[in-house]
């Protein structure tokens, strides 16, 4: 395998997993994982639409996460409101923080970003929704009752 990738070789993921009605605001974003299988740690290739956002406001407990912009401008929300970024600026997410954060592209252009952190296998708190995901159980509720799959709803 040659260093040099070109991101779109990799078919990409579009939209997202989260249950319904989470999933909304990605129905547009295309992820493209550039690490190959069994990688110490995962980078995204991501392009979020204008409309569009990376995420829904989340943190990891066990995981730090580092975003760059590439190209486009994103609005980063977190805990202490929003945060305008330019291509070349990074944000960095230090694991159990409590910082949830998303990116949001209220611009006409698409946003592309790279995001890098290692493989989840630790809990990832959504702020500002009813969503917890773990390792062991999966997208559930704060209360611990599992979601079901969109494919089962």
């Amino acid at each position: 395998m040659m260093p040099r990738i070109d991101p779109a070789t990799i078919e990409p993921k579009r939209g997202s997993d989260y249950p319904a009605p989470f999933h909304l605001p990605l129905a547009g974003r295309e992820a493209r994982n550039v690490m190959p299988a069994g990688a110490d740690f995962v980078a995204n290739h991501v392009i979020v639409p204008p409309g569009g956002w990376s995420s829904q406001r989340h943190w990891h407990v066990g995981e730090d996460e580092i975003v760059v912009v590439l190209s486009g401008a994103a609005i980063l929300v977190d805990e202490e409101g929003r945060h305008p970024m330019a291509a070349g600026e990074i944000a960095v997410f230090p694991k159990g923080d409590g910082n949830g954060h998303k990116l949001v592209n209220e611009g006409d252009a698409p946003l592309v970003l790279l995001a890098v952190s290692l493989p989840e296998a630790s809990k990832v708190v959504y702020s500002d929704i009813d969503l917890i995901w773990t390792p062991e159980g999966g997208e559930q509720q704060r209360n611990g009752t599992p979601y079901p799959r969109r494919d089962q709803a």
